[in-house]
């Protein structure tokens, strides 16, 4: 393989026209460019200088290697210029995938203050729920996944979980309605949503000595207040589906010892590019603020 700093040498003498004059170019004593030239010819098996008389000149293999040495530098150096913006975080790109309530409200900060910060790096976003969202990061389709989890984080190859939050449970009634405690209304009917955030109510039920009767199911956290405010019954949300809204005729009761977790998941080992850990970073500080809210 071809020394990259021999090639950088012939370069210098092709364009400076003497051995002279490229070893004051590129600060190196003239015998080690001597030296470094015959090395190159060496390598090559070809003879790329002669002299001609006190001088020397390039043969037609070291004018036509040295041509390609131009090419091959010039292009050196520019992966080495995008290589230091990119570890710099003055170029690249970063994809982040979160859910509905992440983003309605600490996402966006979390993204606004990365901008500001670096504002040469792409950052690109996808809304998916958890199950999509880790889809997405095991295919390469996005590098940070903002996710949540009723129970404790589960244990997946190559999947590393940055915590964010634990965010509190609430009870949902209407407002002139009584109790506290999910028992409480253990035989109204009941509304929940996506199907992690079902089985945690079923779950949750189950505790509490009964099963729920659901006789609704959405998404939609403005829907499930109005369901419940229309007196066709009751639910538990988490506080990031609140924070952005309450309904004025629902009544909410924290759960005591009930939470989800709220992660950044990466996929692959540490450790992360630079856009990614300077990301996670500003996902760490803009949930810690969220917290304090809610």
């Amino acid at each position: 393989m071809l020394d990259v700093t021999r090639l950088r040498i012939l370069a210098a003498i092709a364009r400076h026209g003497s051995i002279t004059a490229a070893a004051r170019a590129l600060g190196y004593a003239q015998p080690s460019i001597s030296h470094h030239v015959a090395r190159l010819e060496a390598e090559t098996g070809s003879k790329l200088v002669q002299r001609v008389g006190r001088g020397i000149r390039l043969t037609d293999a070291g004018r036509m290697l040295a041509e390609r040495a131009e090419e091959i530098l010039c292009r050196l150096d520019s992966a080495e210029a995008e290589l230091a913006a990119y570890t710099g975080l003055r170029a690249g790109r970063v994809r982040l995938a979160a859910f509905p309530s992440a983003l309605g409200t600490f996402v966006p900060r979390a993204m606004a203050a990365f901008t500001a910060a670096h504002p040469g790096v792409e950052l690109a976003l996808t809304a998916a729920e958890p199950p999509e969202a880790i889809r997405l990061l095991r295919t390469g389709e996005t590098d940070i996944a903002v996710i949540f989890d009723y129970s404790d984080l589960p244990a997946e190859d190559h999947m590393r979980h940055t915590p964010l939050l634990a965010e509190p449970i609430y009870l949902l009634t209407p407002a002139d309605v009584s109790g506290d405690r999910l028992s409480d209304h253990a035989g109204r009917r009941w509304i929940s949503g996506c199907e992690r955030c079902r089985a945690h109510l079923q779950r949750s039920c189950a505790s509490a000595g009964f099963t729920p009767d659901i006789s609704y199911t959405t998404d939609d956290y403005i829907a499930v207040q109005a369901l419940v405010a229309a007196g066709l019954g009751v639910t538990t949300l988490p506080a990031l589906a609140l924070a952005t809204g309450r309904h004025p005729a629902v009544k909410t009761v924290r759960l005591r010892g009930d939470e989800r977790r709220i992660s950044a998941a990466v996929y692959g080992e540490p450790s992360d590019p630079p856009a990614t850990a300077a990301l996670l970073s500003s996902l760490r500080r803009s949930a810690a603020s969220a917290l304090s809210s809610l």
